[in-house]
């Protein structure tokens, strides 16, 4: 254990070089950091794309943030939630802003989801193999539609890497969020307000905070209102409704 600990760390202060069995211990590093930040899940209904996320309040003397820390829109067809370090997600975000308002003022139409997703995925990637820099601390969930594909959820780590998902999670709790989901989650069928009850069953279950209240969640939709896609937050008032029915739903159980 001593020689791999001392062979780590011969190859864990560069991010570009490979660690004899293989391995970039930076970019693990990186995603180990993301694994004690607030939990974000993402859920795809038939209806749209439910984004939700617990905020983590450091101290109550701290003024809440006017926009959500882990919500972001990157364009009207297209949002995302975060976790990990939030100044390197801000930098992200911004790349990817642009990037979607290039696509529209060259095409004169909507990026499609995952070519945005895969462009801010090669700039992680970058990351990775170039000398001096160090990994993006950011793991993304990013929820849209375009008209080739419909309502669609990827996930993006700090490697690069990507996939598409019904239901996923990202920062703390991961295991935990996943096999609820695997167990409740219904592909093809799931209305949004099924999407929604779950997304907070999930973090009520996964969250540290034992009491959990509407102002510890950011809750976001994506989906289409008169023909036009719509991100729209929850409203506080709707995420306690939500949060007093999976109490109820709970309490009926254990009875």
């Amino acid at each position: 254990e001593l020689l791999e600990a001392a062979m780590s760390r011969r190859y864990d202060s560069r991010t570009t070089i490979f660690s004899p069995e293989g391995r970039l211990y930076q970019v693990e590093y990186a995603m180990e950091a993301i694994s004690h930040a607030g939990t974000a899940v993402g859920i795809l209904s038939s209806e749209g794309v439910v984004l939700a996320a617990e905020k983590k309040i450091t101290s109550k003397l701290l003024e809440p943030s006017k926009s959500s820390e882990k919500m972001y829109m990157i364009d009207e067809h297209v949002a995302c939630a975060v976790a990990g370090i939030t100044a390197d997600a801000n930098i992200l975000i911004n790349y990817a802003r642009q990037a979607a308002q290039r696509y529209q003022f060259t095409y004169q139409e909507s990026m499609p989801v995952e070519q945005l997703v895969q462009a801010l995925c090669d700039t992680k990637q970058g990351y990775t193999q170039y000398g001096g820099l160090r990994p993006f601390g950011v793991s993304v969930l990013y929820a849209g539609w375009d008209a080739q594909h419909g309502y669609q959820l990827y996930c993006s780590d700090p490697s690069g890497n990507y996939g598409g998902w019904m239901a996923t999670s990202i920062g703390a709790s991961t295991q935990a969020a996943q096999s609820i989901m695997k167990q409740e989650y219904k592909p093809g069928e799931m209305p949004l307000q099924a999407a929604l009850q779950l997304a907070v069953k999930v973090l009520s279950k996964t969250c540290d905070s034992a009491n959990l209240t509407a102002d510890k969640l950011d809750i976001a939709t994506v989906t289409q209102r008169n023909g036009r896609v719509s991100y729209a937050p929850l409203p506080e008032a709707e995420t306690k409704t939500l949060l007093d029915a999976v109490a109820e739903e709970a309490a009926s159980g254990d009875a």
